[in-house]
């Protein structure tokens, strides 16, 4: 059993860790369903593992050296490489917007990605003003760290950056997914609040 396999029981069998990543961090177990018939560009096959209320889909890749590296599709037709293996994943899903940090990241600059990171995370702590217990909960239930932000925005971008050639996303027919790395380095409508 692979540390991915025995990462997804843990949580599969813990029904709080399962629900506070399903609604506070956007990562279901229960929506594997979402990455259906994604593969990678070189043809190589990716295991859906979760998928996220926008219709996003997290995949495991094949492994590596000991390692299964994480993909993300959007449901917006962009995705990539997110992290090395699982337990890297769910450290920058606990801990950042990665969405929207990717999003909103100037095509991948580190330093719009580590504002717009900022911005995010008030907002999330105005919306969930829990979130850094969740946070905590999560991580030592799963054997996580709770990394800093500016260290996990570090983290998606160098992966996030590797993307091409070898994590490029298709779908069944062969069409590739947009890089995951979004133009703008904030919202277009009002910036941020």
């Amino acid at each position: 059993m692979t540390s991915s396999d025995q990462l997804l029981d843990l949580i599969q069998n813990t029904p709080d860790i399962h629900g506070l990543l399903r609604s506070s961090f956007g990562f279901d177990i229960g929506r594997k369903r979402c990455g259906d018939g994604l593969r990678l560009a070189s043809g190589a096959p990716l295991e859906p593992i979760a998928g996220e209320f926008a219709g996003g889909a997290y995949l495991l890749c094949a492994e590596e050296d000991g390692r299964q590296p994480v993909v993300f599709a959007s449901s917006e037709g962009a995705g990539g490489l997110i992290a090395d293996d699982l337990a890297d994943a769910l450290e920058i899903i606990i801990g950042l917007a990665l969405q929207d940090c990717l999003g909103f990241s100037g095509g991948g600059d580190v330093e719009v990605m580590q504002i717009s990171a900022q911005h995010l995370e008030r907002s999330l702590a105005r919306d969930n003003p829990v979130i850094a217990k969740e946070r905590a909960h999560v991580a030592a239930a799963l054997s996580l760290r709770v990394v800093p932000v500016a260290d996990l925005v570090i983290r998606l971008q160098e992966a996030a950056s590797r993307t091409a050639p070898d994590y490029v996303v298709t779908t069944e027919d062969g069409q590739a997914y947009d890089p995951p790395f979004g133009e703008h380095s904030e919202p277009r409508h009002g910036g941020w609040r």
